[in-house]
């Protein structure tokens, strides 16, 4: 893992060491724990840093026959990162040993490889290493040349951490980011009415019907707007644009109020009439939207039970979604109510579906208004990366491109902006090598520098 890694060709290096390699890190979506930032955390080992709450390397690690104890369990951290040591060797052509090697040699500076034989030693290393005040939350995202990190937050989130680092931590800007999934978990009428309890609670507003619900989340969109906030993101499984009215999507919200069960269609209604209501919103106050669609969640019922969501027994969907992604966007743009959006496919058969979707809504207002989103979750990896490279290429404009994020709980995750540099200025360089671009650094010099930073500063106004 030389300074020429992934780099295959003398203008990719041209590329990537003269015009990439520098640029600060603009993180527009990701999930580290915000309390961790504003209280400076100052993690205990390696362990902790890495391998808590991965749940990458626990998919890796039980694939590998290790025990739940090493993964999520309570074996001692340094057995844990045995247990993770000696899988490493066996996720050959999986990106996990790249960024594994990567991440190591960024942050502690440890070029040699991690496996059984190296693990007390890189334990060691790390460890000391991380005892150091600049390894604390804040210095690491200094030290990776962080510039903006949005972070993922709930309506109902007291956004108390984002008022802290706003008083006292310039160096990198925090802000939230408005994420109302659970104000559209319909389906369990005890855990969605447990819930409202909270929105009402902190929103001030009694809660009874459908008009109630949107007058607390609007209030709770304020909130975050005056706290900085300029992004939401959804996690949905498809898009919904059914029929309906707010007739009946009241009758559906009182229905559940009074903690019953509601049908198929009347959950699609009020998701629908959910989604369109956030949308409107973001358009209101100039935010971008973001939209994450087509995970299958908690697959593994047992392990559900045993362990809850997001521990590494989620896979890719195939619902359709073409239809449904079209109706929404077009309803919104019918009414001149279509924010920025950002889409985001899991399962990579649709990449040409949301490359050509994204192209029927834009408007001429904002370049890139509609955008094809970085390669997701499973899609994170070198091939991936290159199929949504490539696919955009081809269906859009990759000048445009709002380029890349973490999307992770790691504060050992930044090299993943790195790992998309890389692959980028590969990309570009085979097709100059091979004739099909012009060797023309005035224009792919700064081509390279507006995906990897200014097009997403520009498009956030960060």
């Amino acid at each position: 893992m030389d300074e020429d890694f992934l780099l295959q060709n003398a203008t990719a290096r041209r590329l990537y060491h003269e015009y990439a390699e520098s640029l600060p890190v603009i993180d527009y979506h990701c999930h580290l724990p915000v309390q961790d930032i504003a209280e400076d955390h100052r993690f205990r080992d390696l362990q902790e840093i890495w391998l808590a709450g991965d749940h990458y390397k626990w998919r890796a690690m039980r694939t590998n026959g290790v025990d739940e104890k090493y993964c999520t369990g309570d074996a001692p951290p340094f057995e844990k990162f045995k247990k993770w040591a000696e899988t490493v060797p066996y996720t050959l052509r999986n990106p996990l040993y790249h960024w594994t090697h990567l991440e190591l040699k960024r942050y502690f500076g440890i070029t040699g490889l991690l496996n059984p034989d190296t693990a007390k030693e890189i334990w060691d290393t790390a460890n000391e290493k991380l005892q150091q005040p600049d390894y604390s939350c804040r210095n690491l995202l200094i030290k990776m040349k962080v510039e903006v990190v949005c972070t993922t937050d709930d309506p109902v989130d007291s956004l108390e951490y984002h008022e802290q680092l706003n008083k006292e931590f310039r160096e990198v800007k925090v802000f939230p980011a408005f994420r109302p999934d659970k104000a559209m978990a319909v389906e369990d009428p005890e855990t969605y009415n447990a819930y409202l309890g909270r929105l009402s609670e902190v929103s001030g507003t009694d809660i009874h019907g459908y008009i109630d619900l949107l007058d607390a989340l609007k209030k709770r969109h304020d909130f975050f707007n005056a706290h900085g906030c300029r992004l939401s993101d959804h996690g949905i499984d498809t898009f919904y644009a059914e029929d309906y009215t707010e007739a009946e999507v009241d009758i559906i919200f009182r229905k559940i109020r009074g903690r019953k069960k509601i049908s198929l269609a009347e959950q699609k209604k009020i998701k629908t009439a959910l989604l369109e209501a956030f949308a409107v919103m973001d358009h209101e106050k100039g935010w971008v939207q973001q939209y994450h669609y087509g995970a299958m969640r908690n697959n593994n019922t047992r392990m559900f039970k045993k362990l809850g969501p997001d521990t590494g027994f989620d896979s890719i969907d195939d619902m359709p979604v073409a239809r449904s992604m079209s109706r929404f966007l077009d309803r919104l743009d019918s009414q001149d109510k279509l924010a920025k959006t950002i889409l985001y496919n899991l399962n990579p058969a649709d990449n040409e579906l949301v490359a050509t979707m994204a192209g029927n809504f834009q408007d001429g207002t904002v370049p890139g208004k509609i955008q094809f989103g970085a390669a997701w979750w499973f899609l994170d990896q070198k091939e991936g990366m290159e199929k949504q490279l490539n696919t955009l290429s081809a269906l859009g404009l990759l000048s445009r491109f709002t380029g890349m994020l973490t999307d992770s709980r790691s504060f050992m995750s930044y090299p993943r902006h790195e790992y998309f540099r890389r692959i980028l200025c590969n990309l570009i360089g085979e097709d100059v090598e091979k004739g099909l671009l012009p060797a023309d650094f005035s224009i792919l010099g700064p081509m390279v520098q507006n995906i990897c930073y200014n097009n997403a500063k520009e498009y956030f106004n960060f």
